[in-house]
């Protein structure tokens, strides 16, 4: 049994990109969607684009979009002007980017996992691929869970043991989310009751378990290696932990637990409106092709380091890519559907 309270907010195996993004994003083509042969526009972008984040400025989505943007425009010759939507869940962002003129020159910055579960569970009329197709990805990370330094937990198996007896609180970001699914997982395989609190936003679901608010997090491993200390992992919803070191060395939750969990991931990825992709498809292509330079090119790598994300976590895919990733998503969107809107 998993309970939800309501708090107001106060595929990793790409290793081998370091060594081949070069080469990679020079050969990969536009794929899925985008027809091929047609020229780049010669006058496009005019002007510098506008980048719509549905999370809240200083954020994860904030950090990686920034990180890209301070290499991308080099290749694109043009520069950005930020805008943040927080709010259910990441919908008011998808609200007002579709109000926005499908001319190519406004984008979503997406966290693939918990906005397309968001997109399906919730009643927003925006569906995936007809109405807004994700074009580029750049990033992708395992959710993890863990508790903060004071924490009397020092394992996952302490944690499910404690479970057993009493229910265990849980900070997550939001509640349509891959962290969320996999301590729902957690709970159907091993008989402990989750409470999962939504605090609407990384840093404050972080404080909350750093604070022992709750007794623990649930959040993309990047948010606990970023803290250093102040986080403890206790497991990663994974095949493999490819962060060893910026995770003391933690398992893997199936691992750790014996389950056979999926692998729960969530992926940056760059979004446009459907009508955009068909009616300026030579705009798109210039955009995709200047992404794709900006993922080949070393400074990115360094740009991405210096936020203090680990580079593995790198992970370029085409917009066929982007689009599986997400389609992936919604199916386990509805295989979770009752318990992630707390029916």
């Amino acid at each position: 049994m998993t309970r939800f309270i309501s708090k107001t907010p106060s595929l990793i195996g790409r290793r081998s990109f370091l060594a081949s993004a070069g080469a990679g994003a020079a050969a990969a083509g536009l794929g899925g969607l985008i027809a091929p042969g047609r020229a780049l526009a010669q006058n496009f972008p005019s002007r510098n684009l506008d980048i719509i984040i549905p999370t809240g400025e200083g954020g994860g989505a904030d950090r990686d979009a920034r990180a890209f943007a301070s290499v991308w425009q080099r290749h694109l010759g043009r520069g950005f002007q930020f805008s943040f939507y927080p709010g259910a869940a990441g919908q008011v962002g998808y609200d007002f980017y579709m109000r926005r003129e499908p001319d190519a020159y406004s984008l979503i910055f997406a966290n693939l996992g918990p906005e397309v579960i968001m997109l399906e569970l919730q009643d927003t009329g925006i569906n995936v691929g007809e109405d807004i197709v994700f074009i580029q990805q750049t990033l992708s990370e395992p959710m993890a869970v863990w508790v903060g330094p004071n924490s009397p937990f020092n394992t996952l198996e302490e944690l499910v043991e404690e479970g057993q007896r009493r229910p265990i609180t849980v900070s997550t970001s939001r509640l349509p989310h891959p962290a969320s699914i996999g301590m729902l997982a957690i709970g159907e395989a091993m008989g402990v009751e989750f409470v999962l609190v939504p605090y609407g936003g990384g840093n404050p679901t972080a404080m909350a378990a750093i604070t022992q608010e709750v007794d623990c997090s649930a959040l993309p491993v990047t948010n606990t290696i970023v803290l250093a200390d102040q986080a403890r992992v206790l497991g990663v919803f994974a095949d493999e932990n490819v962060a060893m070191e910026g995770t003391g060395n933690a398992p893997t939750v199936n691992d750790a637990l014996g389950t056979s969990i999926p692998e729960l991931t969530s992926s940056r990825a760059w979004g446009v409106h459907r009508a955009a992709l068909d009616e300026h498809p030579d705009r798109i292509e210039t955009l995709v092709a200047s992404m794709e330079a900006t993922l080949a090119d070393p400074d990115y790598v360094a740009a991405v380091e210096g936020t203090g994300v680990p580079t593995v976590f790198i992970d370029p895919g085409d917009q066929e890519r982007a689009m599986a990733t997400a389609m992936a998503t919604i199916e386990l969107a509805r295989r979770y559907r009752d318990l992630l809107s707390g029916s």
